[in-house]
């Protein structure tokens, strides 16, 4: 579960750099050019390409326009819309949806698809509506009904909100995830749901807060917050002093095996 909350940001790192390089746009079949309404046209395998990032669709219109990045002044296509078969590659993952939107001016990508995905080799993230990334907030955000897994762990909700800062070595990496409305894990072990919950990669420590229940082989427990140590896999239910309430539990009698009742 550690890496799993990570992979919002792994397909869409690149794109915070990309604007320093100019995009570079191809096709199989054509590629149109409209000189009044300022756009390029590319139809059949068409892609999209700057340094460590390509992006692939049946068909992509780039619009041209001049706007102001990273306080300079540019000419060259501002907006990117890929249509059909998306897909968006880069060194660390790979996303793929039905239409992708990319501002450069606004600094915003947005991948919609039935659903919108983001793959790395062993982690996935999954969203119905949209999965949204804004460099200038350094801030990714997956609505719809929202899944990340990996081969250990799945973990559902309806929105996904990922914060990223610079580390020394001037790189993006995660600072939170925060996981809101119907947030369950499920693991081989365990089912745990929630009103929400925060993901802190630095301290491994997943929080779930409000309504929680945890079941296990047919035990249910219950309390107000829940925190779990990816590190060394302890977890612990607490409840919230001023709620009057305790921790509560419901514990399943196993049965007795054959040999046992014979006895």
């Amino acid at each position: 579960m550690k890496k799993l909350l990570c992979i919002l940001s792994a397909c869409l790192y690149t794109v915070s750099y990309s604007y320093a390089e100019d995009i570079n746009l191809v096709a199989d079949d054509k590629v149109e050019w409209y000189q009044n309404e300022q756009k390029m046209v590319a139809v059949g395998n068409a892609v999209a390409s700057k340094k460590d990032m390509n992006i692939r669709a049946d068909k992509m219109t780039g619009y041209y326009s001049s706007y102001r990045v990273n306080g300079q002044d540019k000419t060259g296509i501002s907006t990117v819309h890929a249509e059909g078969n998306v897909k968006m590659h880069s060194p660390k993952a790979d996303g793929f949806g039905d239409t992708m939107d990319y501002d450069v001016a606004a600094e915003t990508v947005v991948l919609k698809g039935r659903p919108a995905k983001i793959k790395t080799e062993k982690e996935t993230i999954t969203a119905t509506e949209s999965i949204t990334y804004y460099p200038n907030k350094q801030q990714a955000i997956a609505l719809g009904e929202v899944i990340a897994s990996n081969n250990a762990n799945k973990i559902y909700s309806n929105k996904m909100v990922s914060y990223f800062s610079k580390n020394q070595q001037g790189n993006l990496e995660m600072d939170r995830v925060e996981i809101f409305d119907n947030v369950k894990i499920v693991s081989k072990d365990a089912v745990v749901t929630a009103e929400k919950g925060l993901y802190l990669p630095k301290e491994s420590m997943v929080k779930l807060f409000n309504n929680v229940v945890i079941e296990q082989d047919g035990n249910i427990l219950k309390g107000d917050m829940a925190e779990t140590n990816l590190d060394t896999g302890v977890s612990k239910l607490l409840t919230k002093k001023s709620s009057g309430k305790r921790v509560t539990g419901v514990f399943k009698e196993k049965s007795k095996s054959n040999k046992e009742k014979k006895q």
